[in-house]
């Protein structure tokens, strides 16, 4: 898979790659901030979450490159067999494109920018 336009096929790949590597930055954040093991997976939850994922997605959106934001769009748009529970369609779909963007950017290798958008979700 290339840096740039990827296909479609590789949307979902780079959505389920995206969601590992958003949970993994959330785990790091909580583990470092000293919440008490007990209390880390109520927590991630604050993040991992369709419908805190959906509102990170208007949060950054503006702050995003034309690239990015080509490439979140097209993440929104990806059809998913699945759908979260708690949450409704639109919120869904706007947390699979962030999944992708975050999925994008540690495929590429961009960890600089990986890390600076991540900070802008979580803030």
């Amino acid at each position: 898979m290339a840096q740039g336009v990827v296909s479609v096929k590789g949307m979902a790949e780079l959505a389920y790659l995206g969601d590992a590597v958003f949970e993994l930055m959330v785990r790091d954040m909580l583990v470092k901030s000293g919440i008490p093991f007990r209390d880390i997976s109520r927590h991630a939850k604050d993040y991992v979450s369709a419908v805190a994922q959906g509102a990170m997605y208007h949060k950054i959106f503006d702050y995003l490159t034309e690239g990015e934001q080509a490439i979140i769009k097209r993440g929104r748009n990806l059809h998913s067999a699945s759908r979260a529970k708690s949450a409704r369609v639109s919120e869904y779909r706007h947390a699979t494109g962030l999944e992708v963007l975050f999925g994008h950017l540690h495929y590429s290798g961009d960890f600089a920018r990986l890390n600076e958008i991540f900070e802008m979700c979580t803030k």
